[in-house]
């Protein structure tokens, strides 16, 4: 009996192991990790550069200035609304969250590549972090560029802030999606890089972004609604604009093939994580 006790008593955990967080300690750990990745591409993309953060700024505020001055010679009015400014702001923003999550996620295994081989440092943490800070970085862009736009210019518009939060979460989780997707396509084949700039590009034309959707003729307008990117900007063209209905906007499709890309791209890093790695 006293034998049983012991061999009972020499298995339990020292003393000092007894309510000890160990269940956090890896969470803590992540959240540290991803922070410091943050903090490495700020000071990477940002640091190096003369006024840093106001070309993240200054560029899409300029091409934006660019297709308002060329619109207005050609046209009285934009197609909703009287502001050339508002109306190209609220579909080239949305679309431009979208390209910038997309291609900050996709370089996320070649720009870490390094920092992968130590065991706390995750392609999880690698993508949360390019992700988180994308989003936060065009955000406060988008944020800029509205707020001047609204203070400086009479646009006549009523802004609805949760339809346009929305729309700019889809426009992220699709760049999410779609930029998880191509990670593990462009660590594996980096041509893909290239034929993937190809085919976005025509994306600003058939987007809604220029040309207002409604305005295009069935069954093109039809096979448009297929492009996830036109609900997003179609979304933030009903936040401006209390009298557009957008009908064609289908949020549920924008978010599922987010969702689709995000988990095959999940499935297929962790499938080829390690060979990834190896290249």
């Amino acid at each position: 009996m006293a034998r049983s006790a012991d061999t009972y008593a020499d298995s339990l955990p020292p003393p000092q192991a007894i309510g000890r967080p160990q269940d956090h300690i890896p969470r803590a750990a992540s959240l540290r990790t991803i922070a410091a990745l943050i903090l490495r591409e700020m000071s990477t993309t940002y640091g190096r550069s003369p006024g840093g953060y106001a070309w993240a700024v200054l560029e899409p505020a300029l091409a934006l200035a660019v297709m308002v001055a060329i619109f207005s010679t050609g046209f009285r009015s934009p197609p909703l609304g009287t502001s050339f400014a508002i109306y190209y702001a609220s579909g080239f923003l949305p679309f431009g969250m979208f390209m910038v999550v997309s291609s900050k996620t996709q370089q996320s295994i070649n720009y870490s590549r390094q920092l992968l081989a130590y065991p706390r440092v995750t392609f999880v943490d690698a993508i949360a972090a390019r992700f988180i800070l994308a989003v936060l970085t065009h955000s406060m862009v988008s944020l800029i560029i509205f707020s001047v736009i609204l203070m400086t210019t009479e646009t006549r518009t009523i802004l609805d802030l949760p339809r346009l939060l929305n729309a700019f979460a889809m426009a992220a989780m699709l760049g999410l999606g779609f930029g998880m997707l191509n990670c593990v396509l462009v660590s594996r084949a980096p041509i893909w890089q290239t034929v993937w700039s190809v085919i976005t590009r025509p994306l600003v034309l058939i987007s809604g972004v220029l040309f207002l959707h409604d305005k295009i003729p069935s069954p093109y307008r039809e096979w448009l609604e297929w492009n996830p990117l036109v609900h997003p900007v179609g979304e933030a063209r009903r936040a401006f604009y209390y009298s557009y209905t957008g009908a064609y906007v289908d949020p549920v499709y924008a978010y599922g093939l987010a969702l689709i890309t995000g988990a095959a791209g999940i499935l297929l890093l962790r499938s080829y994580y390690r060979d990834l790695l190896e290249r």
